[in-house]
């Protein structure tokens, strides 16, 4: 069996410092400069063209990770709406000057809805409703590019109703992201399944993973084996369904990553 391929969720700057490591096995990568409103309202055309130098010859899939500072894609306001659609607008942009096939966006749910929305009649079905007011021209111009938006769990506690959501659009542009350390909080601290069931939930509509790790308290990013993710299961999972999603980790201190392949390497789970 071959075992599945590592990459990493970098910024420009740290691009440099993975560079021959990115390349040795043209891994995944997730670009992390480009979703604040700081640089998507500026002329980042600089920073597109370093990316694109920087990675020049990598022959890897390249994501990046959109706009989400500030709003939600499930807002009811249109003037929210517009707003939201306008960044995702911007990250789109993005894609297409450096090249990238995907863009991170990140779950409407929150813990709340998790315990409400079938409180309210109806409240499903407008969460659906609202998201495809506020991303579904994105979702078409993803369509045209070839590009493909993945959904991010964030306080998702059932990773069934994000499942749900990508279904209802229906869209070869929209599919699903797991961010683990996300989920593993969720599992510890709201009750939600552990981190190997939202892989499973995912099953083909699975695109992208964040591999991170935490004790179940909060959203740490250390690096693989710090924290309490069963990570031998996570990898039973993902290689039991039929999808081949980007694989990134997105370490708060990037410095982690050699010590995060080890950990996965000694294990026989990734390379």
């Amino acid at each position: 069996m071959t075992l599945p391929v590592i990459g990493a969720a970098l910024r420009n700057a740290e691009l440099e410092t993975y560079r021959d490591w990115l390349f040795d096995k043209d891994r995944d990568v997730e670009l992390q400069s480009f979703h604040t409103a700081e640089v998507l309202d500026s002329d980042w055309s600089a920073l597109a063209e370093e990316a694109c130098r920087l990675l020049d010859g990598h022959k890897g899939r390249i994501g990046i990770h959109g706009p989400f500072w500030g709003f939600t894609i499930g807002t009811m306001d249109p003037g929210f709406q517009q707003l939201v659609a306008r960044r995702m607008d911007q990250g789109l942009d993005v894609c297409a000057a450096v090249g990238a096939s995907q863009m991170v966006i990140h779950s409407p749910y929150t813990t709340w809805d998790y315990n409400n929305l079938d409180n309210l009649p109806g409240a499903r079905d407008r969460m659906m409703e609202n998201v495809r007011a506020t991303i579904g021209a994105a979702v078409k111009r993803a369509e045209d590019m070839g590009v493909t938006l993945v959904m991010e769990n964030i306080e998702d506690i059932d990773p069934m109703d994000r499942r749900r959501l990508v279904e209802h659009f229906d869209s070869p542009a929209l599919k699903i992201s797991i961010d683990t350390g996300h989920a593993h909080y969720a599992h510890q601290t709201n009750g939600a399944p552990p981190v190997d069931y939202y892989v499973t939930s995912a099953a083909d509509l699975l695109h992208h993973v964040h591999l991170q790790d935490n004790e179940g308290y909060a959203d740490r990013h250390w690096t693989l084996g710090e924290g309490t993710i069963r990570w031998d299961a996570v990898f039973r999972a993902l290689s039991a369904i039929d999808a081949t999603p980007h694989l990134v980790l997105e370490l708060r201190d990037k410095s982690g990553i050699p010590a995060s392949m080890r950990y996965l390497e000694e294990r026989g789970l990734a390379q």
